[in-house]
């Protein structure tokens, strides 16, 4: 069954579909989350809520093709609330805390995945979403534009500027 028929029948209730549904999102929902918040728990945590949310609203959702973007515009929200709620809890963000919650801890992975985090924090928050959103999440400018209210020549403006930003510091 494909996603459009399978977001259909979770929009009319049927709850298997919808866990269909969120077994092809949850990885990708929980990569994003991660990267975001840089906590596992945090992550899934968002991930849940997240997901809670969706299997709520799922029957306002007006297209069934845009149920990625739409998802995921929940997820981008969800975020934003436990990032309040961090700011709120602890004012730093601990890069140490992030690499011991990592699943592949080898010295090489650590290493790269460090410098990564650093490329990542020269980033505006706007800026460093839109990374996100285009190279963990897998989205393209329209989809992004759709999650964080901007046309898609914005973000793709914006994206290109980041990368640039981010290689020109791992140089």
């Amino acid at each position: 069954m494909n996603e459009k028929e399978l977001v259909n029948l979770a929009k009319s209730g049927n709850k298997d579909a919808f866990a269909e549904l969120y077994g092809q999102y949850k990885d990708r929902l929980y990569r994003y989350a991660f990267y975001r918040l840089q906590s596992e728990n945090d992550a899934e945590d968002a991930v849940q809520d997240c997901v809670v949310a969706a299997f709520i609203q799922i029957g306002s959702l007006k297209k069934a093709e845009a149920f990625s973007a739409w998802i995921f515009r929940i997820l981008y929200c969800t975020c934003n609330s436990y990032i309040k709620r961090q700011a709120l809890v602890r004012k730093n963000s601990n890069i140490d805390d992030m690499e011991n919650q990592l699943f592949d801890n080898s010295a090489e992975n650590t290493a790269l995945k460090t410098e990564l985090q650093n490329a990542l924090d020269v980033l505006k928050d706007d800026e460093k979403e839109i990374v996100l959103l285009s190279v963990v999440a897998g989205f393209n400018s329209g989809e992004i534009g759709k999650i964080v209210d901007m046309t898609s020549g914005a973000v793709r403006s914006k994206l290109s500027r980041s990368l640039k930003k981010m290689r020109d510091f791992l140089e």
